[in-house]
């Protein structure tokens, strides 16, 4: 018989386990182990390898399929709640301005975002104005200024814009990468192809039983994105009411005689729609939010047919064809604001989930915060000033009680 094939990747120091070769068990004893190699579980794990012994275990063959490798890459900071916009706050200098070494070209580049509404979306647009805790770079803009910025759209539908010029297109790949090599630098284990899990709390510790190996850590993150609450149920830990919904994006052609490169990103008040340039076309999605089962979904043609609607409704360049159509799963719990924390219900469990659609763009700080809460230390300070505090991040807080 012979033995599991396992292939390093020398940049990363990764394994990836062969799901057709016989499986050869590996055990091995960590300070941490951490479900999921996406956005969330690859930044975490390049906070803490300075400090502990990490494992970054994903049932993939590879990191990042899911959310992360799906998102739009869009960064602002009037979007999402209060919370949200907060650790995005806290996050921008460290996606402006990355460690050296981190990646090989800047991570962000300006890309401005534009609400937009008809006549009956005015009133929502004022009140986003007016808000407490509205953003400082968020301003008015008449309809003729807006038209200007985006020719397309249509005088007779657009009655009122507001400018957002924090916006920034990330490179997501980018990001996730530098993390991951971060990690690894830092100490990090990143295993592979961990399929068919089984998780257990055994005399003090998790142990984490797959394809791959054995692994034992005191303390278990699960940061499994639309997966979260269904690793908590194999763990045996209550659930914190997670819902993943499908988003579905396009992209179609650039309008002829048109230079679109510095258009900003279009999206209407109530977030039913939303367009901007992308590689040289215009991404435009639906902005929907259906919810579904974890799973590697796929776009539905519902889905594409009303983006495109949708979009013909404000915009004037009719869709005439579609060159690439795909989905991804942005996941919530009921009031939109991630967990992150240490489950008081379970020893050793610590949840980082529920990013949303705005995972990517609250990430550094994220992450920061995460690895002070798991190493039972203060919010860094810079995080703190930005009004984040932990209790709105517990996986016990108020708003969850009874979702799970």
């Amino acid at each position: 018989m012979s033995a599991a094939v396992v292939r390093p990747v020398p940049d990363l120091g990764t394994v990836v386990h062969d799901a057709q070769a016989p499986v050869a068990i590996m055990s091995s004893s960590f300070d941490v182990i951490i479900l999921g190699a996406g956005m969330a579980g690859a930044s975490l794990a390049a906070e803490l390898a300075p400090q502990r012994k990490v494992l970054l275990l994903e049932v993939e063959d590879e990191a990042g399929r899911h959310a992360t490798g799906r998102s739009a890459a869009m960064f602002f900071e009037s979007y999402g709640n209060a919370t949200v916009c907060a650790l995005s706050r806290a996050s921008r200098a460290f996606l402006e301005h990355p460690p050296a070494g981190f990646a090989d070209a800047p991570l962000m580049t300006p890309r401005a975002a534009m609400f937009v509404a008809d006549v009956e979306g005015l009133p929502r647009l004022e009140a986003m104005l007016s808000a407490p805790g509205a953003a400082p770079t968020l301003r008015r803009l008449t309809p003729a200024a807006a038209i200007e910025r985006v020719p397309i759209l249509r005088p007779e539908w657009l009655a009122g814009a507001a400018l957002d010029e924090s916006g920034c297109d990330m490179d997501v790949a980018a990001i996730h990468q530098g993390y991951l090599r971060s990690a690894r630098r830092a100490g990090a284990q990143l295993v592979l192809g961990a399929r068919e899990t089984m998780l257990a709390h055994e005399a003090g510790r998790w142990v984490v039983r797959s394809r791959v190996g054995e692994f034992g850590a005191p303390v278990l993150v699960n940061a499994t994105g639309a997966w979260a609450d269904a690793v908590a149920r194999r763990a045996g830990v209550q659930t914190v009411g997670l819902q993943p919904k499908r988003r579905t994006a396009v992209t179609i052609p650039a309008p002829e005689g048109h230079d679109i490169r510095r258009w900003p990103l279009v999206i209407d008040i109530d977030e039913t729609v939303y367009f901007k340039p992308d590689a040289g076309q215009l991404l435009l999605s639906p902005a929907n939010e259906d919810p579904m089962d974890p799973c590697d979904v796929a776009p539905e043609e519902l889905d594409v047919a009303i983006a495109v609607d949708r979009f013909e409704t404000l915009a004037s360049h009719p869709v005439r064809r579609i060159n690439h159509r795909w989905a991804g799963l942005r996941s919530f719990v009921a009031d939109k604001s991630p967990v992150v924390g240490f489950d008081a219900r379970a020893e050793g469990f610590f949840w980082l989930a529920g990013q949303g659609g705005y995972g990517i763009q609250m990430a550094p700080a994220l992450a920061r915060a995460a690895a002070a809460l798991l190493l039972d230390r203060p919010l860094p300070a810079d995080i703190a000033a930005q009004g984040v505090v932990a209790a709105d991040l517990a996986p016990g807080r108020p708003a969850l009680r009874g979702q799970g």
